[in-house]
């Protein structure tokens, strides 16, 4: 029987442990950090920092850990995978070259340029004044993006040039390259696909809403909920995706040498006239996660070893439900969050950011909880998340009313 290792402390590790612990072939699931929101769940939390590589290693090591799952993008852009490599460990993740397709949107940019793959036109800058001055000769709106990671919030669309303006100078705080993109108007969403070289199993399509408030509004955050299927997202689209996106950026790691086991995350845009990519992500995205693999049902630990070793996986996915979560956050967030604030515990739900035990869980960051439902259709599955959440005492947790209203065609109302 397998050992698990997964690094990292949110819902996306919670939800990724899980699906290790469904597997036949593993006995236990070690999460480092963790958070005491998965301990009923059986996952045993370990207090590792998710930065702390000598110790995970050693860890690994002593307790026969078979399999490593690296959750966040810190460590993959830091060079976890590389070390547990150098270690003549099995790591799923991207080493820290390939990560720079999430870590550095300049190396991103010129990675899809070199492979022809769709994305905006842009230009980067180094120096503030000359940055305005482009900004300001450009219509509106446009993007500005700050160049390393920046947890989900390193982007703006402005809508005006005062906003672009205060978006360019904020951005110059904590990066010496700003990008300043043209604006493209489509259909967001996620499309996730887990890869061994040069095979690859696709997650089932999701989409995420990044706004803290109902309709779109106020700031963005890591993300407030999301469901799967996505109604829009047609298997021609998938199609297209699959051809134009995914499969070149897969052979265009190959061609640059940067061939890798682990996930690359397409945050993609329908626009009039096709698909782009408006950013890659090098790990299984958060909430996404969260509403995705519960939708498998196939071995998890098996689809992930046989990648590693380069054979094509069996991953079978659910046809037949839609499945939706909504976040609840401490009250402050995305900014400044209360701490200590109580958060409910609820069978089935994916923790993030709590302290205390798992009967008594408290709020100790900002977005502490997902609770999920499954459902036939699109609405129904909305309905049965909030009803679930209506009969929970979320006290001052903010949360979103609205999650999945973007799939909602005219025919589902």
């Amino acid at each position: 029987m397998a050992n698990v290792l997964v690094v990292g402390g949110g819902g996306r590790e919670h939800a990724i442990a899980k699906a290790m612990m469904a597997s036949p072939q593993v006995s236990t699931v070690y999460c480092a950090p963790g958070n005491p929101g998965m301990i009923r769940d059986g996952i045993r939390t370990l207090a590792i920092d998710e930065m702390d590589f000598a110790g995970l290693v050693n860890f690994a090591r002593a307790n026969t850990v078979t399999l490593t799952f690296v959750g966040p993008e810190v460590p993959l852009a830091t060079g976890i995978v590389d070390y547990f490599q150098a270690a003549g460990l099995a790591i799923f993740g991207p080493n820290q070259v390939a990560a720079q397709l999430e870590s550095s949107k300049v190396f991103a940019k010129a990675f899809m340029s070199r492979h022809h793959i769709p994305t905006a036109d842009y230009r980067q800058f180094h120096e503030l004044d000359s940055a305005l001055a482009y900004s300001h000769e450009q219509a509106v709106p446009q993007v500005i993006k700050v160049d390393g990671l920046a947890a989900g919030k390193g982007v703006t669309v402005a809508t005006s040039y005062e906003q672009a303006a205060a978006a360019i100078k904020t951005a110059f705080k904590t990066s010496s390259t700003v990008l300043i993109e043209d604006y493209v108007a489509g259909f967001e969403f996620s499309q996730m696909v887990l890869v061994g070289g040069e095979h690859y199993a696709l997650l089932p399509t999701a989409q995420d809403h990044k706004r803290l408030q109902d309709h779109d509004r106020g700031p963005n955050t890591g993300g407030m909920g999301a469901y799967s299927p996505v109604p829009q997202i047609t298997p021609a689209v998938l199609d297209q995706t699959i051809a134009t996106i995914i499969e070149p950026t897969i052979a265009g790691l190959k061609t640059d040498g940067l061939s890798f086991e682990g996930v690359i995350y397409v945050g993609g845009i329908l626009t009039a006239t096709g698909v782009q990519v408006i950013e890659y992500n090098l790990r299984l995205g958060d909430p996404e996660t969260q509403i995705l693999l519960p939708q498998l049902q196939s071995d998890f630990y098996q689809v992930i070893v046989d990648l590693l070793q380069h054979r094509q996986p069996h991953a079978q996915w659910q046809t037949t439900a839609t499945y939706l979560g909504v976040v609840l956050a401490a009250p402050g967030y995305p900014g400044p969050t209360e701490a200590g604030v109580p958060v409910p515990t609820v069978a089935g739900a994916d923790y993030a950011s709590v302290a205390g035990t798992p009967d008594q869980l408290v709020s100790a960051g900002g977005r502490v909880m997902m609770v999920t439902a499954s459902a036939p259709s699109l609405v129904a599955a909305q309905r049965a998340v909030y009803q679930q959440i209506d009969q929970l005492r979320v006290g001052n947790l903010v949360y979103r009313t609205d999650i999945g209203v973007k799939g909602m065609t005219a025919s589902h109302d």
